[in-house]
């Protein structure tokens, strides 16, 4: 529930955004990037090889966590293909883009038809719907595994829906002129990561064997780093400067090592 409704946050900065630090913004998600590329990586990936590997030896663990690792790349490389570019949150939004959209004295936004706007808005509200979806079984798999682990990946989440809460909420805002329409939409976007944590929980819970674990747990971990290198990195980068965006990837890389041998 917090990972997702963190698009409701997108949507507040959204309206907020003259006073946001867009160099700051670029650090966080380059942060989140980090710990989700680490804890995939280091973490996510041995443990599920582990917990096949003592149901069907090691060779055959390594094959199938690897098989699994990429199928969950190729799960959300597919959900995200499915959905039409411009109305695609996953990809990056411009501070340019947003500057134009956030100052009502801009042409661009004058002249815009406000039913596209709406499309636009009611599509990219769909289109994040759908990609929480399998974030909220990830969240959930990762958290029945180890709780600690599963509070990083919420957070890292997090900071990663809350530009997808800006991509909804911004078009709709000059669709309706309404915030209220426009906040209430983004944050019913974010919802579905919850409802993906209860079917997890109703029906994949009582087949959790250690080798359907183990596939879902690398498959969850080829998820996030997609995410990662398909959207959050770029769109850090998008941002604020590359190296402010390095940084942020190179710190949450750090701090999700210590928090892994402090609790280890």
């Amino acid at each position: 529930m917090f990972a997702g409704l963190a698009t409701g946050v997108g949507s507040i900065l959204a309206f907020l955004y003259k006073r946001l630090d867009s160099k700051f913004l670029s650090g966080a998600l380059g942060f989140s990037a980090g710990v989700m590329i680490y804890v995939s990586m280091i973490e996510i990936f041995f443990k599920a090889r582990d917990s096949i590997s003592q149901e069907l030896g090691e060779v055959n663990g390594y094959w199938y966590t690897t098989i699994a690792f990429f199928g969950g790349m190729l799960l959300i490389g597919i959900i995200d293909k499915m959905v039409p570019t411009p109305e695609n949150p996953h990809e990056p939004i411009s501070m340019e883009h947003l500057e134009a959209c956030m100052n009502e004295n801009m042409e661009l936004v004058e002249e815009a038809n406000s039913s596209n706007l709406m499309r636009m808005g009611l599509f990219s509200a769909l289109a994040i719907a759908i990609h929480n979806f399998p974030e909220g079984i990830a969240t959930f798999v990762s958290a029945l595994k180890d709780p600690a682990l599963g509070t990083s990946i919420a957070i890292a989440i997090a900071i990663h829906n809350i530009p997808e809460g800006v991509a909804v909420s911004v078009p709709i805002y000059y669709a309706t002129k309404s915030r209220r329409q426009a906040f209430l939409y983004s944050f019913l976007s974010g919802l579905s990561e919850p409802i993906g944590a209860l079917v997890g929980f109703l029906f994949l819970y009582k087949y959790l064997t250690g080798t359907v674990f183990g596939l879902l747990f690398a498959a969850v971990a080829g998820i996030m780093v997609f995410i990662s290198l398909d959207e959050l990195l770029p769109t850090a980068e998008k941002y604020g400067e590359h190296h402010i965006a390095i940084y942020g990837v190179v710190s949450g890389m750090v701090v999700m090592a210590l928090s892994l041998l402090l609790f280890t």
